[in-house]
């Protein structure tokens, strides 16, 4: 939006309309430091993990089960006497390692597939788009639920899953690009001058298509982490023991109509915060861009 000040000229005032472009650059500046802060402080808890936790991931107190927060165990302990605090921390690991691996994979693959989509075009664009569309056509999550069911459990399984129902969003994203890209002169220029197919899309097309999947990854991060916690939350992702968030909520579901909060409730504000932060940072690049292109 813009504003309006005045700006002084010999004897007289002069209005002048100045761009809000600076103001919207300072915010977007101020989501993404918000959220990268957040994310950074996250990362040096899962890194630090093993110091800052008194107890193992899987390490159980039989002596105090469903112990309230206090003494021995910050947090309290769950229905198996494993310490709440410890096993966040360790969480923290695995959610963000499953987050940023799934999301990754997505966008290699979901690029290759938008490059060569929007490059050659023809039937090989439809035969892609098609297969795109059939993917896009359920709803995410359950696609997610589907895919977790064929494939199973494991760390390995949870990326591949997470990754096939992203995929498809950053193939249409950069297939879009490249489609606007590849009439451009400096395209025109590249094929005249004899680079090859896969040289265009590398050095010309590539990375010219990247800027809006680096701002929409960030959001898809923290989506990644909502549908880990909830595929764990429905006995499909992480396998308890093992310390993850959405686990650790569902065993603890039961507990808190009983009024011991502690065993669910602390995973759950870890969860949140950390999706916070992927949301402010996706945000703040995103509104940067748009003020970039204003």
């Amino acid at each position: 939006m813009a504003e309006l000040r005045t700006a002084v000229t010999g004897d007289s005032t002069v209005p002048v309309v100045v761009p809000g472009g600076d103001r919207d650059s300072r915010f977007a500046r101020r989501l993404i430091i918000a959220g990268a802060t957040i994310l950074s402080v996250v990362a040096l808890v899962a890194v630090f993990a093993p110091l800052l936790s008194p107890w193992g991931e899987t390490e159980i107190d039989p002596a105090n089960t469903l112990v309230a927060p206090g003494g021995n165990h910050l947090l309290g302990t769950d229905g198996n006497g494993m310490d709440i605090w410890s096993r966040m921390l360790y969480a923290a690991r695995l959610d963000l390692g499953i987050a940023l691996a799934a999301v990754a994979l997505a966008v290699v693959v979901g690029t290759l597939l938008g490059l060569i989509a929007g490059y050659f075009g023809g039937w090989l664009d439809d035969v892609l788009m098609r297969v795109v569309d059939i993917f896009q056509s359920f709803p995410t999550f359950i696609l997610a639920l589907a895919v977790a069911a064929l494939l199973g459990n494991g760390t390995i399984n949870l990326i591949i899953t997470i990754a096939a129902v992203n995929a498809p969003a950053y193939a249409r994203l950069v297939r879009a690009e490249v489609r606007s890209l590849r009439e451009l002169p400096f395209v025109d220029a590249a094929i005249t001058s004899g680079a090859s197919p896969v040289g265009v899309l590398w050095r010309h097309l590539l990375p010219n298509s990247l800027t809006p999947v680096r701002v929409i990854a960030p959001l898809n991060c923290g989506w990644a982490m909502l549908t880990l916690a909830g595929l764990s939350f429905l006995g499909l992702g992480v396998s308890i023991p093992e310390a993850e968030w959405g686990a650790m909520i569902s065993l603890g579901a039961a507990d808190v109509v009983g009024g011991r909060w502690w065993t669910s409730v602390p995973p759950g504000l870890a969860l949140f915060v950390c999706v916070l932060g992927f949301s402010l940072l996706g945000e703040g690049l995103q509104d940067r861009a748009n003020a970039k292109r204003r």
